[in-house]
C-alpha cells in the first residue's frame, strides 16, 4: 500500500489558522476541560519547533509491508492528530499540541496504517469549507476523513454546560433540523474535502428517552433528517442509548442509506450486536470508533493514559471482535472505516497496530 500513496511534497501548511491552540483536541474533550494531562501535552515544546516542519517517525514508516497486506477496503485511523506522546510513533521530534494540530497532518498520513483521521473539532462548531480544504491539501488522494456533525444537530436538550450561554438546559430547536445540518455542515464538508471525504458522522450523546420522544419516534424523525439531506456524502449515525437500537432505527437508515456507527463506548452492547441489530451487513459500509476501555470515563482514561505512548490496558477482547467485523465486511465488499481513541487502550497508533498485526 504504502508504494501506491502520492507524497504531498513535504510542504508543511499552516492548518487551523482560525483556530486556538490546543483546539487540535481528542474525541470527547470538552473546550472547557483542562485537565492535567492536557496541560502537560500543551507546555510540551522543543527548542527548534517554531517554523520546523514536521516529518514522520522512521519507526511509523516501518508498517509498510503489513499495511500493504491489508485490505483495500479498510481505512484506519485515530480521533484527530494533535498529541506530542506520539513523538517515535508517529512524529519524528518533540511538538506542542498546538504545533501539531496545525502542522502535523501532513506527517501524520505518511504513516502506512493510516488512510483515515478523524476530525473532532466539528463537533463543538462548524468549519468551513476552506478549512476542511486546507486539511484535503494536506493529505495523499487516497486518505478519507471521517468529520463529526455539529452537536446542535444532534443534542435534543441542550446540556447544561456553560458553552450554551443562557440556552443551557433548554430544547434545542436544531435538533435533527436537515436545512442548519445541510447549510452549517454537509455543504462546507463536502465542498471542502471532495473526494477525500469519508462518513459524515451524526453522533448523538446519551440522552432522556423523554427529550428524544421514545424509541419509535425518534427514529422516525431521524429518517425524515437523513431523506430530507442533500444526496451524495456518507452519512452515519452514532447512538449511545442502547434502546434506541431498535428496527425502526435499523429500517430508517437502510431507506435513507445511510450507516450504523458501531461504538465501543460505555454500556453499548458489543459490536457484534450493534452490527445485527442496526443492519449494519447490508449497510453501503462499515463504521467502527474504538473510544474508551469499559471501565473508566473519559477524564479518567486521559489521566491515566497520558502521554498516549503506550498501550496501558490491553483489550484483546475488543480487538477480536473488530477483526471479526472487518473480515465479514471485506466477504461482503463493504468499506471499512476504524478510527480508534487514545482511551480504548492508552495510544491509538498501537492499538491500530495491534488490529494490523492480528489481521496478518
Amino acid at each position: 500500500m504504502a508504494k501506491n500513496r502520492k507524497s504531498t511534497g513535504g510542504v508543511q501548511l499552516s492548518l487551523f489558522a482560525d483556530e486556538k491552540p490546543g483546539s487540535g483536541r481528542d474525541e470527547e474533550q470538552s473546550p472547557s476541560s483542562s485537565g492535567p494531562a492536557r496541560r502537560r501535552a500543551g507546555r510540551r515544546r522543543s527548542s527548534t519547533e517554531r517554523g520546523s516542519a514536521i516529518d514522520p517517525a522512521p519507526q511509523a514508516l516501518q508498517h509498510a509491508e503489513r499495511a500493504d497486506r491489508l485490505p483495500r477496503t479498510l481505512r484506519m485511523g485515530t480521533s484527530s492528530w494533535s498529541f506530542p506522546g506520539w513523538d517515535g510513533l508517529v512524529y519524528q521530534g518533540a511538538f506542542s499540541e498546538s504545533h501539531l494540530a496545525r502542522h502535523g497532518l501532513a506527517a501524520y498520513a505518511r504513516h502506512p496504517l493510516f488512510r483515515a483521521v478523524g476530525i473532532d473539532r466539528t463537533y463543538y462548531a462548524p468549519i468551513s469549507a476552506e478549512v476542511f480544504a486546507s486539511y484535503a491539501g494536506a493529505v495523499p488522494d487516497d486518505f478519507r476523513f471521517l468529520a463529526k456533525a455539529h452537536e446542535l444537530c444532534t443534542l435534543a436538550r441542550l446540556p447544561r454546560h456553560d458553552r450554551h450561554g443562557s440556552n443551557k438546559g433548554e430544547l434545542n430547536s436544531r435538533f435533527l433540523d436537515p436545512a442548519y445540518a445541510r447549510d452549517a455542515v454537509v455543504e462546507p464538508f463536502a465542498t471542502g474535502l471532495g473526494d477525500k471525504a469519508g462518513p459524515l458522522l451524526f453522533q448523538l450523546a446519551p440522552q432522556s428517552m423523554e427529550a428524544l420522544e421514545g424509541p419509535l419516534r425518534f427514529a422516525e424523525r431521524l429518517h425524515r433528517f437523513l431523506t430530507a439531506l442533500p444526496r451524495g456524502p456518507l452519512y452515519a449515525v452514532e447512538v449511545r442509548n442502547t434502546s434506541l437500537l431498535t428496527r425502526d432505527y435499523a429500517e430508517a437508515l437502510a431507506d435513507a442509506g445511510a450507516c450504523h456507527c458501531i461504538n465501543l463506548w460505555g454500556r453499548m452492547p458489543p459490536p457484534a450486536i450493534q452490527a445485527e441489530k442496526a443492519g449494519t451487513g447490508s449497510a453501503p459500509a462499515v463504521i467502527i470508533r474504538w473510544m474508551l476501555v469499559r471501565h473508566m470515563r473519559y477524564q479518567q482514561a486521559r489521566d491515566a493514559y497520558a502521554p498516549f505512548n503506550a498501550i496501558v490496558d490491553r483489550d484483546q477482547q475488543a480487538r477480536n471482535n473488530i477483526v471479526d467485523l472487518i473480515r465479514k465486511a471485506e466477504n461482503a465488499g463493504q468499506p471499512t472505516y476504524v478510527i480508534v481513541n487514545n482511551k480504548a487502550e492508552g495510544s491509538a497508533p498501537l492499538s491500530i497496530a495491534a488490529l494490523a498485526e492480528l489481521m496478518s
